[in-house]
């Protein structure tokens, strides 16, 4: 934890993404990056000179696996209250709708019921749990399927609810979160979306994994490109 949690302070004091008596969402999905942020966020509360307070949002999309028990044994092995909703994401992407595509829709909707769960707890802050490797992949899905330089930045304030989104954990490869689950034995909810492994994005992981092969410095050089010209880009799209 005193890895992850130096990387996270470094990211949140480089882009000052707590102030004073802030309260934060943190989205909890039972995975490992997302368990991983709430407990770091528990840990920073204890030495972090300002106040913030931390609540746990969860979103049950409607699929079959989906363990609100689980969330909440989370939560409460480390006192942090927790909000579950229920949306009907699954039956309009994949039942409605059918698409051939489904992250960007289904990310879309799981945003509006987080949103109105922060907006309604009186939060000012939504924490995600993307980390170092999301960053590198959303860069690729970016530059090969949109033809543009850009990935989602660390801090972004959005105008219609008047909350700001963070990243806390931009600065932490995933290697460093599994490591952590794996040796504090932390449970994680099984995967319940069908698409995962599967997506676009599983895709740019596995490019990612072969580059590293021929050219070790690959992810340093990516991250590092990306760091010279983050402020710069403006890009949110979710793949």
């Amino acid at each position: 934890m005193q890895k992850i949690l130096s990387k996270m302070r470094k990211a949140i004091e480089e882009y000052h993404m707590i102030e004073e008596n802030d309260k934060i969402a943190i989205c909890l999905s039972g995975g490992k990056d997302s368990i991983t942020l709430l407990h770091a966020f528990k840990n920073l509360q204890i030495f972090y000179p300002k106040h913030f307070e931390i609540i746990a949002v969860s979103i049950n999309p409607g699929f079959e696996f989906f363990d609100t028990n689980l969330l909440k044994k989370i939560c409460n092995e480390i006192n942090v209250p927790i909000f579950i909703e229920k949306s009907n994401a699954k039956e309009i992407v994949f039942d409605i709708r059918q698409e051939k595509n489904p992250c960007s829709l289904c990310a879309n909707l799981r945003r509006g019921v987080i949103n109105s769960i922060a907006i309604r707890e009186g939060c000012n802050k939504i924490a995600l749990g993307h980390n170092q490797d999301d960053v590198l992949q959303t860069f690729l899905l970016n530059l090969f399927y949109t033809g543009s330089i850009g990935t989602f930045a660390p801090v972004s304030f959005m105008d219609r609810s008047k909350i700001t989104l963070i990243r806390p954990l931009v600065y932490t490869p995933e290697k460093e979160i599994k490591r952590y689950i794996k040796k504090q034995n932390i449970e994680v909810m099984q995967k319940v979306c069908p698409m995962d492994g599967t997506s676009k994005r599983e895709d740019m992981k596995q490019l990612i994994f072969t580059m590293s092969k021929n050219i070790p410095a690959v992810r340093a050089n990516l991250f590092g490109a990306i760091q010279r010209n983050l402020d710069e880009w403006k890009t949110k799209a979710d793949f």
